[in-house]
């Protein structure tokens, strides 16, 4: 599988390597910036794209807005977003415009490879990996919309379904039965008022209110 880095610290750049390499990628092209970054997936066409948010010239949102150009010029590139802050709104306006193949982390968990490699493995199959900072943050400061309904249960499930886990990632991680996963979510789909549909086009709707990226249809 084929991926591609942006990053402008080389030392992470050059870390971010090895640890992609040692996972099993090919790095095609590793960069330091937003234009170099697209000049890259449209030469190397990569599944992945492994992307700082705050990049030159500005350091400000270089990183997302390329992302997007990505998600929309090249659909089969999935985006990983990397970033030294909780800057949840980057998550959401990623998801706003794509549910599948994207990715919020924070640039500290790259220190844990193997929960690291984990998260990005799972967008590039297609899924999606939130840091759980930011799935935290989110909780915080979601109180007074229908999320509100939700037990303090429930509400771990859905965090650790905005993360990405599937049913049984969740059991493992919450020491439940999958039964137990399973009536949590159709709980989470009745009180957020989701509509009978295909169960992982629920799970999207359920994940973007969370997030506040868009409201249910």
């Amino acid at each position: 599988m084929r991926a591609v880095i942006a990053e402008d610290s080389v030392l992470l750049r050059v870390g971010l390597v090895k640890v992609l390499e040692m996972a099993g990628f090919l790095v095609a092209a590793d960069v330091g910036d937003a234009d170099a970054l697209l000049t890259a997936v449209d030469q190397h066409r990569p599944e992945l794209a492994l992307i700082d948010v705050r990049m030159p010239p500005s350091f400000t949102d270089e990183g997302v807005r390329a992302a997007l150009v990505i998600r929309r010029q090249w659909p089969r590139t999935a985006v990983v977003l990397l970033s030294q802050y909780v800057e949840e709104r980057y998550a959401a306006d990623l998801l706003t415009a794509h549910t599948d193949g994207v990715g919020y982390l924070l640039k500290q968990r790259v220190a844990d490879v193997e929960d690291f490699i984990a998260a990005v493995r799972r967008v590039a199959d297609g899924g999606t990996a939130l840091d759980p900072e930011v799935v935290a943050q989110l909780l915080l400061r979601r109180r007074s919309d229908p999320l509100s309904r939700l037990t303090p249960r429930e509400r771990e499930v859905l965090a650790l379904m905005a993360e990405g886990r599937s049913n049984a990632g969740i059991a493992e991680a919450l020491v439940v039965s999958d039964s137990a996963v399973a009536k949590h979510i159709n709980n989470i789909f009745a009180k957020l008022a989701l509509p009978a549909a295909d169960a992982d086009h629920r799970r999207v709707l359920a994940v973007l209110q969370f997030l506040g990226a868009a409201p249910p249809n």
